[in-house]
């Protein structure tokens, strides 16, 4: 069974960081393409960060562009969003998402940027 599993949300200061993991069993996440969404509060789901499969080529949003590193460590299977610069419009839930030969979702981690 496929599964995608968050972690490492939470609240922080705005100039803040933090590292959202995404934990993946039943594929590996060098034969996926590997992406970060997130959506805030009253708005639609965006995408923040993507790494391709075979390249490891990475694309981003403007808004989180020279702030937010995606990357992926293939030994322990994870997907890493490493966030810096925090800023209260960084305020989501974010979500991890994998392409194969199937799409899955991930359950979601709460990212709140507030003084």
């Amino acid at each position: 069974q496929v599964q995608l599993v968050e972690s490492g949300g939470g609240l922080v200061q705005p100039g803040g960081s933090l590292r959202l993991s995404c934990a993946a069993s039943g594929f590996s996440v060098s034969n996926a393409v590997m992406r970060w969404y997130r959506q805030p509060p009253g708005k639609q789901r965006e995408l923040v960060a993507a790494i391709a499969r075979a390249t490891s080529a990475t694309t981003y949003a403007d808004s989180v562009e020279g702030r937010f590193t995606i990357s992926r460590d293939n030994a322990k299977n994870t997907v890493y969003l490493q966030m810096n610069s925090l800023q209260p419009d960084d305020t989501a839930v974010y979500y991890c998402h994998a392409i194969a030969t199937f799409a899955i979702w991930g359950q979601g981690t709460q990212v709140t940027v507030s003084s």
